[in-house]
């Protein structure tokens, strides 16, 4: 998807080869024994030049061999998407959100869209964006699913890295749903978004039996 890679690093003169990730607002490296997590807002100065991406931030200096990428790692960085970009938000749509608690997120979507109920789900909904904290609350996938459109799509927003909604379990409980994951989105510096959408094939008999 571009926003991962693997990559030699160097960071404040120690060398380790790892994994490079883009996240909304935040660079991350994990190898060797370097674990990193730069802000955007911390990064004073950054450049590309013949495939290497270097950065100063506030603990420092970093650089990245990412080839082609650096050039257009360095724009995402510097122009970052916003959340209804990455989500690919339509002014059309009717959307829902439920156990969504990021008042910002609702307030931009509100205002980007044709339609968004909170709290309850609205019948036919374009997107359904679902906040989970916990495994158990996945259970629900099947009856929100009866809620889409044929091409509409359920996003999932999970906290990362709590073992009590781990990234397996979604996607096991999408499958079990008879829903197909083809996304994945940084929500925030704290959440992951998920996509899942019905099947085509399964989506052609939502719409004979809809005519």
């Amino acid at each position: 998807m571009g926003n991962e890679a693997l990559v030699t690093a160097r960071v404040n003169g120690k060398t380790a080869k790892g994994k490079a990730r883009l996240e909304t607002d935040v660079l991350q490296f994990r190898g060797g024994d370097i674990r990193l997590a730069i802000p955007f807002k911390a990064i004073s100065k950054i450049s590309a030049r013949n495939g290497m991406l270097a950065i100063r931030f506030a603990d420092g200096t970093a650089s990245f061999e990412l080839g082609d990428m650096a050039a257009k790692w360095a724009d995402r960085i510097q122009h970052p998407p916003s959340r209804l970009a990455k989500i690919g938000v339509k002014p059309a749509w009717r959307a829902s959100a439920v156990g969504v608690d990021d008042e910002a997120f609702l307030a931009e979507l509100e205002t980007a869209i044709a339609y968004l109920s909170i709290g309850r789900v609205a019948k036919p909904s374009d997107a359904i964006f679902f906040g989970v904290t916990k495994e158990a609350e996945l259970s629900r996938l099947e009856k929100l699913k009866g809620s889409l459109t044929p091409d509409g799509a359920i996003w999932i927003i999970r906290p990362k890295g709590r073992p009590e909604i781990s990234e397996r379990a979604t996607m096991a409980a999408g499958k079990a749903a008879g829903l197909v994951d083809v996304k994945v989105v940084g929500f925030s510096a704290t959440h992951t978004a998920e996509k899942f959408v019905i099947p085509v094939a399964a989506r052609r008999s939502i719409s004979r039996t809809s005519g």
